[in-house]
């Protein structure tokens, strides 16, 4: 890993906790999470958005942001699969299309069928905020990307 990595990876981590930390309405907050996991696997690489996906839901727990954390590795795993399908079909609009598809049918599949297999019910609300929510919030968060993404594209090649 090289400074560079280490650096851009930080900082996008630090933006990310920023924009958890506006408790806005799960819509604003999961479509800007998910922008950044992927802006960073596109940005700095697949590794970035892995590593950020990975923190963010145990950063968010630590603030006091995620109140559920028999749910903390199932979205570590959604975040991972997202930024994975997006990385390897090359960040084009089809990657974050599947990676919104594969992330939402993982996190619903958690709530509905993984949780109970270790005894554990989640709530109601928690229930529908892990179904169609993240679905919605994984693609706006991926067109997000796709428009910074291009955008900076465009401003370091001038």
């Amino acid at each position: 890993m090289s400074v560079q990595f280490i650096t851009r990876t930080a900082i996008l981590l630090a933006l990310t906790v920023i924009f958890q930390s506006f408790r806005a309405p799960q819509l604003v907050t999961g479509t800007l999470v998910n922008g950044m996991l992927l802006i960073s696997a596109g940005y700095v690489g697949m590794w970035s958005g892995v590593i950020i996906g990975l923190l963010t839901p145990v950063l968010a727990f630590l603030f006091g942001i995620m109140k559920f954390p028999p749910m903390i590795p199932f979205i570590m795993v959604g975040n991972a699969l997202y930024v994975l399908v997006f990385s390897g079909m090359k960040n084009k609009p089809v990657g974050m299309v599947l990676g919104s598809l594969v992330k939402f049918l993982w996190l619903s599949g958690s709530v509905y069928y993984m949780l109970p297999l270790f005894g554990v019910k989640a709530p109601v609300a928690l229930v529908e905020m892990f179904t169609f929510p993240q679905l919605a919030t994984a693609v706006m968060g991926g067109i997000l990307a796709l428009l910074v993404l291009s955008l900076l594209k465009k401003s370091l090649l001038e």
